[in-house]
């Protein structure tokens, strides 16, 4: 449809006109926002440093990466039951506001079993990488 020079009423209306042509122009410059979805527990320094790499592959892709399981175990402990299952609470929370979830290696672990599950529940496209981030499977790219 496009931005019109013209109100409603069909008056020459540039200050609205260049008003809106901003909006849609920076519209086009906002990345979409992707959740990483990969193990934290069991090798936690390699799924730390193989996290990262997924998140840094997301940004070469355009795309925000949103990895809960970087953050929350920054000041939640992971084997304490209630606070893991806070941190899951809380990282589905973030979820809900993705554009995509992106999953990562053949290996689903149980937190992530439940964020793909929610996902599927909100219609959220999934997308399925490889540990070295070549895409398997999900929506094409």
């Amino acid at each position: 449809m496009g931005v019109n020079l013209y109100n409603s009423e069909r008056y020459l209306d540039p200050t609205a006109y260049e008003a809106l042509t901003n909006i849609e122009r920076e519209k086009k410059q906002w990345r979409k926002v992707v959740f990483i979805c990969s193990p934290y527990a069991g090798d936690i320094e390699g799924n730390v440093m193989r996290t990262k790499r997924y998140a840094r592959f997301a940004l070469t892709e355009g795309a925000v990466p949103i990895i809960p399981h970087l953050m929350y175990p920054q000041f939640l402990q992971d084997d304490d039951k209630d606070e893991r299952k806070l941190g899951i609470k809380m990282g589905l929370v973030l979820l809900t506001r993705c554009d995509e979830l992106w999953v990562f290696g053949s290996k689903i672990s149980p937190g992530m079993a439940i964020e793909i599950k929610k996902a599927e529940q909100r219609n959220i496209t999934i997308r399925q990488f490889t540990t070295e981030c070549k895409w398997i499977g999900g929506a094409k790219r």
